[in-house]
């Protein structure tokens, strides 16, 4: 038992009592930005006299930084994603930065949660039953005692993606940060199940090579365009035919289906499956595959 009265956790160091005092949260607040050397922000924290924080590398904070001393907290990372190392980040607009690990890492929250984290990547054109295949999913997955999180296409744009249009550079915007996001859910052991038309092979592939092999698996909703016209669900292919909608998918804008998706789920006209049986087939080869244990 700790000094809280709980239990810690098998592995990870637990703080001696008394090594985190007010004093040191108070000063935790008192954080001022500054030019480091090489031009990049850096966090200026004057440390307490019986702050435990101190380390011997360049970089951080000096190890004869506690009492008055004001030290620098440079932030770095190889290629914009490391786990350890020095090298400054050159990656986008975010410099100066490190990646910074914790001790439950991704097998510690898959084996709490019993399952294994990937991203199920739910392309096709709109009304092919992307979001209705990707909830009966969710049903499945969750009466069998799995986690999962739907990323409805429609859904992000109500706040994650509410800034960005159906422009080209917008699209591919919003796949991008759909995709970082799934990935922060399979990295957290969740079963994360993404539904976007997405409709460029590209973009697609880049959100694939965000994850390790084989946890990005695309499931494309085969689906023929007069299938999904006289779907309609929304009445956007009505108005694009009018040509109230510019750009649309499948009318003046084209979709680039997958060449070597991991499932197909094909349906014809007069001849498609239920969601419940696309779900199935879906919830199948994440059994075969072994996502569905530890």
């Amino acid at each position: 038992m700790n000094a809280t009265g709980t239990k810690p956790l098998p592995g990870i160091a637990t703080p001696k009592a008394g090594s985190w005092t007010s004093r040191d949260a108070n000063a935790a607040t008192n954080l001022k930005p500054r030019r480091n050397e090489g031009g990049g922000r850096c966090l200026r924290i004057k440390a307490m006299e019986d702050s435990p924080v101190s380390s011997n590398q360049a970089g951080r904070v000096d190890d004869r930084g506690i009492g008055a001393k004001e030290s620098c907290l440079e932030a770095v990372s190889v290629n914009g994603h490391s786990h350890a190392g020095n090298n400054l980040s050159t990656v986008g607009n975010s410099t100066n930065i490190k990646w910074h690990d914790c001790p439950v890492d991704k097998k510690g929250r898959q084996m709490l949660l019993n399952q294994k984290g990937c991203v199920i990547w739910i392309t096709g054109l709109s009304g092919s039953g992307k979001s209705t295949v990707a909830c009966a999913l969710s049903q499945i997955l969750y009466q069998r005692g799995k986690l999962s999180y739907i990323l409805d296409g429609d859904n992000v744009r109500h706040g994650l993606n509410r800034d960005l249009s159906f422009k080209a550079e917008d699209r591919a915007e919003n796949i991008r940060r759909v995709g970082e996001v799934a990935k922060l859910f399979a990295d957290a052991g969740v079963i994360c199940i993404a539904c976007l038309i997405s409709p460029y092979r590209t973009d697609r592939d880049s959100c694939r090579a965000m994850l390790p092999t084989g946890d990005f698996i695309e499931v494309f909703m085969d689906v023929p365009l007069q299938v999904c016209e006289a779907r309609d669900p929304k009445g956007l292919y009505k108005l694009a035919r009018a040509g109230k909608i510019k750009g649309f998918t499948g009318i003046d804008d084209p979709y680039e289906p997958p060449t070597d998706c991991e499932i197909a789920l094909k349906c014809e006209v007069g001849d498609c499956a239920s969601p419940q049986q696309m779900a199935d087939t879906v919830v199948n080869f994440l059994e075969a595959k072994g996502y569905l244990q530890p």
